[in-house]
């Protein structure tokens, strides 16, 4: 199991590291809810910045709309293991918590999320909403320096360097003496489960260029980067640097996570997840943000306002997607039909109405 933090604490709460780690290292980070950590804790914006640009998450005590229908997607063959039983399409949930984890072996980010059932006669004006929105403004608050890009052949090439963007070197990295002939210095970046990775740092050639060299070949073969991979960087107010990845589709739609989610998926039987609803008792999902671009747990705020839109064929939409430079972008788009995805088993389903 990868590193895990309790997102409903700062870092400026997490006891520090007592000594470094080298990248041979095999020990995870771990951070409990009482804010203490063995090892070096996760970086709570390095794990945002992993999880993408359009990913939020929710906090601790405000109320959700839950999709099991979406849930179930996230599973490689989920048609065969589409529940037969009574579940409502929407349930709405109160989080009790929230853990973000980092797979070991990917570095594929994930959360663990706790939910308890509200009363499902809720009415929107009737639950409290407080802080729902003040979780993701806080992170994109306190977003430090950073830099994103997707590698190319050549960054990953055993023989070459990474080329970094001058304006993104000089934006996040410590500053250069310009006045060297061969101007340099050693960078050091812990990565999501606080491993320590040292780089040469060098600008050189003709045109001069940022890279890094000494050092980039054994992380690029230790975390297995291939061409179409992102790596970002970024520099925390404190100076401290932080390095993730972001995994191209080859890794997304693979088995490496559905793996992992259909076997926490079983340990936990849907079935308890179905018996915990009817319950109204504690139950825990596993999801990964970067999995599918359709949220399964959404703010209540929001899906009471997506109720009120009168939707209809015809009607134009923009909508947020991450391109292919780890970027935010958006697009607009038409809707061309509106129905249940399967009105037997989720009848009265909002779950890919549109079309």
């Amino acid at each position: 199991m990868g590193g895990l933090i309790d997102l409903n604490t700062t870092e400026d709460e997490e006891t520090p590291s007592s000594g470094s780690l080298s990248p041979s290292s095999s020990s995870a980070s771990v951070l409990s809810a009482s804010g203490s950590a063995s090892s070096s804790p996760v970086c709570l914006e390095l794990w945002h910045a992993c999880a993408g640009p359009l990913i939020s998450l929710p906090k601790r005590g405000s109320v959700v709309v839950y999709f099991p229908q979406g849930h179930l997607e996230q599973v490689s063959d989920f048609s065969g293991v589409a529940p037969a039983h009574d579940l409502p399409p929407h349930v709405f949930c109160r989080v009790v918590d929230v853990k973000l984890h980092a797979e070991g072996a990917t570095d594929e980010v994930y959360a663990q999320v706790s939910l308890v059932p509200e009363n499902e006669k809720l009415k929107e004006g009737n639950i409290e909403v407080d802080g729902e929105e003040d979780a993701e403004a806080d992170i994109k608050s306190t977003t430090p320096h950073m830099f994103c890009k997707t590698l190319t052949a050549s960054d990953t090439s055993t023989h070459g360097g990474f080329s970094v963007p001058r304006r993104a070197a000089e934006d996040c990295f410590p500053p250069l003496d310009y006045n060297q002939q061969r101007p340099s210095q050693e960078l050091v970046a812990k990565d999501l489960h606080g491993l320590e990775w040292r780089f040469r740092h060098i600008y050189r050639g003709q045109p001069r260029r940022h890279l890094l060299t000494t050092g980039w070949s054994a992380f690029v073969n230790r975390k297995k980067l291939v061409s179409g991979d992102a790596v970002l960087f970024l520099r925390g107010e404190n100076g401290e640097l932080r390095l993730g990845i972001r995994r191209a589709a080859h890794i997304k739609n693979g088995t490496s996570f559905h793996s992992l989610c259909t076997q926490q998926l079983n340990r936990s039987n849907f079935a308890d997840v179905v018996h915990a609803i009817s319950m109204k008792s504690v139950f825990s999902i596993y999801y990964n943000p970067r999995a599918s671009s359709s949220e399964f747990i959404i703010p209540v705020h929001k899906f009471w306002k997506s109720l009120d839109h009168s939707f209809s064929v015809g009607m134009r939409f923009k909508m947020r997607f991450e391109s292919e430079d780890a970027a935010e972008g958006r697009y607009t788009g038409v809707v061309t039909g509106i129905s249940e995805m399967d009105p037997v088993r989720w009848s009265g389903s909002k779950w890919r109405c549109l079309l």
